[in-house]
């Protein structure tokens, strides 16, 4: 990959347009003038550098709400510069950092380094703060004073606050803030000691099982609490039936309500972990193929507003340890656009305008970020792909720090080639 400064006029020709906002998908040309959307549609300009899209996709940046990108603490697994380059990797130019790094972002001062660090990177990074102090789950953080430094949203992302108790205060401080409140939807009590999906196969592998109601009971405490409180809740990586079937039946009720998914539990059913790769061991863990079936259908239907990649570093000595000991998680900021497209496209025949609008303008929305995008004089973050190529993930297309995805050696379709933010232009 290769990253340098923007043209002063940067044409892009030929390309299809697919405005996620407009609902819109047309043949035409952007132009990119000192960083900023000038023109779109038909352009005839001089003294420009142009790029060919032919047979590409020239859409909005894609902003992703759950990535882990380490820094302070653990930069051995992930930095915000290596992160960022994972990110423009995958045609993501907006994340939002979750706060469990050593020690947590869980003061003003802890926002603030992020925010001046990452500005800097070639990518816009947003924290996401600790909802408790310590991620402990006991007292509250200063909510408003890491808000006021440029904290998105709260969350202990990674360890559930548990206490119902705290939890409701949580949302009430994020109602009077208008800021949404994530919490990892796992209750630790029937999670218990479980390191993969509990079912038949987890049986045959001899592993300890982590059942579909540790995630319900906790999204539908989370749910009625929101509704209690008035406050936004964003439901991150749902990974069963059950969950989706809760936020289905409260958006019903209640609007202040969103979800994610990533693109590994609508990839991977647990039969995939009969070969024990460690890769494949996240949290929530991978699901069963009804589950998977009832995500794919919730993101149909709506219930789920966007795809994020939970994308979580780690080193080799964390992955290469019995599957009972080694790390939970994944990176996917690369393999994201191929996996999802593969599945909802290729696989499901969902059109690409909705898939799209998942990686663009719906996350924009939930963390109320800019999402007119193609709107003049609007700084550039645009992803340009193209959405049939066939390709292999391989280690050559890893551009973390870390290189623990199970997408490796694995079939994608669609393929980012360029992708272009803070006037500079990646071509992947």
């Amino acid at each position: 990959m290769k990253i340098k400064k923007c043209a002063k006029k940067l044409l892009l020709i030929n390309g299809t347009i697919l405005d996620p906002l407009a609902g819109k998908e047309y043949k035409g040309d952007v132009l990119v003038e000192n960083g900023k959307i000038a023109a779109v549609g038909k352009i005839s300009t001089k003294d420009a550098d142009v790029i060919d899209c032919s047979g590409l996709i020239i859409t909005h940046g894609f902003c992703d709400l759950h990535v882990h990108f380490r820094e302070p603490g653990r930069e051995d697994k992930e930095t915000l510069e290596t992160g960022s380059r994972a990110a423009l990797a995958g045609g993501f130019t907006r994340v939002c950092a979750m706060p469990n790094t050593d020690p947590p972002i869980d003061s003003p001062e802890s926002v603030r380094f992020i925010v001046e660090k990452a500005d800097a990177c070639p990518i816009h990074i947003h924290p996401i703060g600790a909802a408790t102090k310590g991620q402990l789950g006991k007292e509250l953080t200063e909510m408003s004073g890491m808000a006021e430094e440029g904290s998105v949203a709260f969350s202990d992302d990674g360890l559930p606050i548990m206490d119902g108790g705290v939890m409701r205060r949580v949302l009430e401080y994020g109602g009077m803030l208008d800021l949404p409140i994530i919490n990892h939807a796992e209750d630790v009590c029937i999670r218990n000691d479980g390191v993969m999906n509990e079912g038949r196969t987890s049986t045959r592998l001899g592993l300890p099982g982590n059942p579909v109601e540790a995630e319900g009971v906790m999204v539908h405490r989370d749910l009625e609490l929101a509704k209690l409180t008035g406050a936004k809740l964003h439901v991150p990586h749902i990974s069963t039936a059950a969950a989706v079937k809760n936020v289905s039946e409260m958006k019903k009720q209640y609007e202040n309500i969103s979800a994610e998914v990533t693109p590994h539990h609508l990839f991977f059913i647990d039969d995939d972990l009969k070969e024990f790769d460690t890769n494949l061991k996240v949290a929530p863990p991978i699901r069963s193929q009804s589950d998977r079936k009832k995500l794919i259908k919730g993101f149909k239907n709506g219930t789920i507003d966007c795809i994020a990649t939970d994308h979580a570093p780690h080193t080799i000595e964390d992955k290469e340890a019995t599957f009972d000991m080694a790390a939970f998680g994944m990176i996917g900021l690369e393999s994201c656009l191929g996996a999802t497209l593969n599945v909802l496209v290729e696989e499901e025949s969902l059109d690409l305008m909705t898939v799209i609008k998942a990686l663009t303008v719906n996350p924009r929305e939930i963390m109320g970020f800019e999402t007119d995008i193609f709107a003049e004089k609007t700084p550039a973050e645009l992803t340009i792909f193209d959405p049939k190529e066939s390709w292999e993930f391989s280690k050559n297309d890893i551009f973390s720090k870390s290189c623990n995805s199970p997408f490796v050696g694995r079939k994608l379709t669609g393929r980012v080639k360029y992708t272009i933010v803070k006037n500079q232009i990646a071509l992947i």
